[in-house]
């Protein structure tokens, strides 16, 4: 796993108190993109939290989605999952 300079999400928020609607919608983005990749490629995260979002650390962040313990590869479970997160 590469080394995310920038820390998580979590903490860049708590620094920051708050972000404009631009930094908020630069990050959603992002991560809606990160998650959208994710699906394609049959996978569910299953637990997606602040605190499992690191950044780069380049002037503008590139957000990455980490942890993927609980995830599931969907192609193995035709059903639906019935475990609760």
């Amino acid at each position: 796993m590469e080394y995310a300079s920038g820390g998580e999400l979590f903490e860049r928020i708590c620094k920051a108190c708050r972000f404009s609607e631009d930094e908020a919608r630069f990050f959603f983005q992002q991560l809606i993109s990160g998650v959208s990749y994710c699906h394609t490629m049959q996978v569910c995260h299953r637990d997606l939290k602040l605190e499992n979002t690191l950044l780069d650390g380049s002037p503008a962040p590139r957000l990455k989605i980490c942890d993927f313990g609980y995830s599931k590869v969907l192609l193995k479970f035709p059903s639906p999952l019935s475990l609760v997160c």
